[in-house]
């Protein structure tokens, strides 16, 4: 996730992403190596990692966003060594082959949506400006929110706004909307909005009632979670030894995701007791690297995004056969 300034028109955007220099120092150890940023977005971290990288280095940036892989083609045609997938990180492993490679030296995933789609109402994700009720960071792809609430039975809402947003009003929610969509379908995000509100009989303080519908809406929508199950698997095997899988969290769903891949690939396999085994049996070819990172109390200041960022970083220290990695 990003934070931008608009500069002039909708179209410019300045910014600096979340976590920026710790993430990048985390993921590069090799100059002249392989890297993937599974979330381009406006080019933030890529550029920075491009910065640490050798003539002989190359990163690979992937992102489902249109407008983020129109950004990722002018990157790739000002600088050689940057290529452009546009599909899901749920897609590393075939990203990497395309680009006929094996094994690369390092992968970063910066989860959740970018500030350009939050402060461009036309993507419809936030409940703070009016637009189309579409959520989708690929609009190519169908189902838009407008389109999946005006379809969707209300036990399937209600269980959507409740996994994924952890809306103890799920269900009075749910029932308003189909209520409202006899007379006429939600199709802006103010509908929405106001629906929710109406719909929730007691607020919490300094957050507004649709967050967490908005939330669990936009994750359901984008296959937020199925992805990052499926990218964190792709990654952690396309990993060399001594390469980490860097990843930032903005919210509690993923960080538990995230955390739960990645100390179990640490621990290792969980033999049943008294089965006897060898040590090479019992060894992780992964470890953890540091404790997960917060961002400071002065990017905090400067953007409020970040004071939800959690990042997480795996290395894989040995090969499958257990070999250690040549210095």
């Amino acid at each position: 996730m990003t934070v931008e300034r608009r500069e002039g028109s909708a179209e410019h955007y300045r910014h600096r992403s979340v976590l920026l220099d710790s993430a990048v120092e985390l993921l590069v150890s090799d100059s002249a190596g392989r890297y993937v940023d599974g979330t381009f977005g406006r080019g933030g971290h890529s550029r920075l990692i491009l910065a640490h990288l050798d003539s002989a280095g190359a990163l690979l940036g992937i992102d489902k966003d249109p407008q983020a892989i129109e950004s990722a083609h002018s990157l790739s045609e000002e600088d050689g060594r940057f290529r452009v997938f546009h599909g899901s990180f749920a897609e590393l492993g075939q990203a990497i082959d395309q680009q006929g490679w094996s094994l690369v030296h390092g992968i970063l995933l910066d989860l959740g949506v970018s500030s350009p789609q939050l402060d461009d109402a036309e993507r419809g994700f936030s409940f703070m400006r009016n637009g189309p009720l579409d959520m989708r960071m690929n609009p190519e792809q169908p189902p838009s929110a407008a389109q999946w609430l005006a379809e969707a039975d209300e036990q399937e809402i209600a269980n959507v706004i409740f996994r994924y947003g952890d809306e103890r009003f799920s269900r009075r929610i749910a029932r308003r909307i189909v209520e409202r969509r006899k007379e006429k379908a939600l199709q802006t995000t103010f509908e929405l909005a106001e629906l929710v509100a109406g719909a929730v009989p007691r607020k919490e303080k300094h957050k507004h009632p649709a967050t967490r519908t908005f939330q669990a809406v936009r994750i359901f929508i984008n296959r937020e979670l199925e992805d990052l199950e499926a990218g964190l698997a792709a990654g952690a095997k396309r990993l060399l030894p001594g390469g980490r899988l860097v990843v930032i969290s903005f919210h509690s769903l993923e960080d538990r995701l995230v955390k739960r891949f990645m100390r179990d690939l640490a621990r290792g396999p969980r033999l049943p007791k008294g089965v006897p085994v060898t040590a090479e049996q019992e060894a992780s070819g992964f470890r953890l690297v540091r404790k997960a990172l917060k961002a400071d109390e002065q990017e905090v200041n400067d953007n409020v995004r970040a004071r939800s960022a959690v990042m997480r970083v795996l290395e894989r220290v040995s090969d499958s056969d257990g070999s250690q990695r040549s210095n």
